[in-house]
């Protein structure tokens, strides 16, 4: 076996600190050609699969693009796989939407080479692109039976759909819960909030009873999948492959937008990053409750806050009061994608199939939830076995995995650009969030609007 490594700067957009377990490093892309000791696939044409024209089957070595993160999940194949020729390649997973795939299949379709068989990113919206490129191969027309693909918790693949075909699979889950410390709710005689009226409540006697606890965070430019996404507001709802609805001010909105700004007045609610080294010195230590998603528990409170074990518990995601379906938002989770150009395909679809159901690296290995439902419950139980949570965390996790909104939509547009660029400079500035609505839906129209989508209002 020999390993060969280069690097080459990939250019980045946006800004702002990486999630923790979501990232790529450094904005570097490194190549890692990777040379079994045994014979690659063999060569060959393929059956023709339905929805697409192969590309004329050669065989040869089997090459996959992954963030750092996702790097243990080539080598980990290869371990397993010796006999499989690997050519592993990291990038920067189109991190803070970098666009860099999306870059390098345009200069390919220029050239005719150089597509990698199978491509993982952090990013949710790819196929809103892919698609239209003829990148991506359909998945659900004979590569990957249907009796595994139904496997996927309700409405994981959604991302990946386009008029009823499969361009993707969901890697992981990071559907949103409500973390809490358990042993501050005992000792101050609290209840945890089933509504975001009692959590607004509650937050509002915090500020009153223990100055300077949090019940939450707005600071990040994910706030509006954790807060607006669970509470159902229209501001994203992709209707079409080039289709949006988009409405920041109805009932649904301005609700939270309100709840918000109210505990942001009451300085309950922080207006920092919960990756910011202000928020790890100062607020870290004073979380009494944090909505988000199912990466923070591992991502945060164990890794970056340090929190001591036997505090941290979950609970389901609060619920407007009369409300009967239960909705969450969702923060991340990657796709993976496999290319039409592939000459490789029985090789890529047997990693493609591996990598997003394999109790060996889904449920033991990686970070996130798993988006397969049996891998995310063995997965659940090394977690609820670590001993490092108070509580059954398993329930609520498991809940809220089938319980992310479908009218909050995958575009090609990013919305947490748009808030960053739109809503934060005004939150910092000491604006309201409601005032800031119209703003907000002006600006997702223009960016809809610049990406070719017809856009209602």
């Amino acid at each position: 076996m020999r390993a060969e490594v280069r690097a080459v700067r990939a250019k980045r957009s946006g800004k702002g600190r990486r999630r923790a377990g979501l990232l790529a490093a450094g904005g570097a892309l490194a190549l890692a050609a990777v040379t079994a000791c045994g014979g690659g696939t063999s060569s060959g044409s393929a059956a023709p699969q339905q929805g697409f024209t192969e590309a004329p089957q050669a065989g040869g070595a089997l090459t996959v693009w992954v963030d750092s993160t996702r790097l243990a999940a080539a080598q980990l194949y290869h371990k397993e796989h010796p006999s499989v020729k690997m050519t592993i390649v990291t990038y920067d997973g189109d991190a803070n939407g970098s666009n860099y795939l999306q870059t390098k299949v345009d200069l390919f379709d220029r050239t005719g080479s150089g597509w990698p068989d199978v491509v993982f990113s952090t990013q949710n919206n790819e196929v809103s692109w892919a698609v239209h490129a003829g990148f991506t191969a359909p998945l659900n027309k004979g590569l990957i039976p249907q009796s595994t693909l139904a496997g996927w918790a309700t409405g994981a693949n959604n991302p990946c759909l386009v008029n009823g075909t499969l361009y993707c699979l969901r890697n992981d889950l990071a559907q949103t819960v409500l973390w809490y410390n358990s042993a501050l709710m005992k000792r101050w005689g609290y209840q945890v909030p089933a509504t975001w009226e009692q959590y607004e409540a509650l937050g509002q006697k915090v500020a009153a009873q223990h100055p300077g606890y949090l019940v939450g965070s707005a600071g990040d430019t994910f706030t509006p999948e954790i807060f607006m996404w669970a509470s159902k507001c229209g501001a994203n709802q992709i209707t079409g492959p080039k289709k949006v609805t988009v409405n920041t001010t109805s009932a649904n909105c301005t609700r939270m937008a309100s709840l918000l700004d109210t505990l942001i007045k009451d300085k309950t609610m922080s207006t920092s990053s919960v990756f910011s080294s202000d928020f790890d010195k100062n607020d870290a230590g004073k979380i009494l409750m944090l909505p988000g998603p199912a990466w923070y528990g591992g991502a945060l409170f164990q890794g970056t806050f340090k929190t001591p074990k036997g505090q941290i518990a979950v609970a389901p995601m609060p619920q407007w009061s009369g409300d009967s379906a239960p909705s969450v938002g969702n923060v991340g989770g990657g796709t993976w994608l496999l290319s039409a150009h592939s000459k490789n395909l029985k090789a890529a679809t047997a990693f493609l199939t591996w990598v997003t159901t394999s109790n060996d690296y889904q449920a033991k290995v990686a970070p996130g939830y798993p988006a397969y439902a049996p891998a995310a419950k063995t997965w659940l139980a090394n977690q609820a076995s670590s001993g490092y949570y108070t509580g059954d965390i398993t329930a609520p996790l498991q809940a809220a995995a089938n319980q992310v909104w479908p009218g909050w939509g995958y575009g090609q547009f990013s919305q947490e650009a748009i808030w960053a660029s739109t809503v934060t400079p005004g939150l910092n500035a000491g604006k309201a969030i409601v005032s800031m609505l119209p703003a907000w839906q002006k600006a997702i129209v223009n960016y809809a609007s610049s990406d070719g989508y017809q856009v209602k209002q």
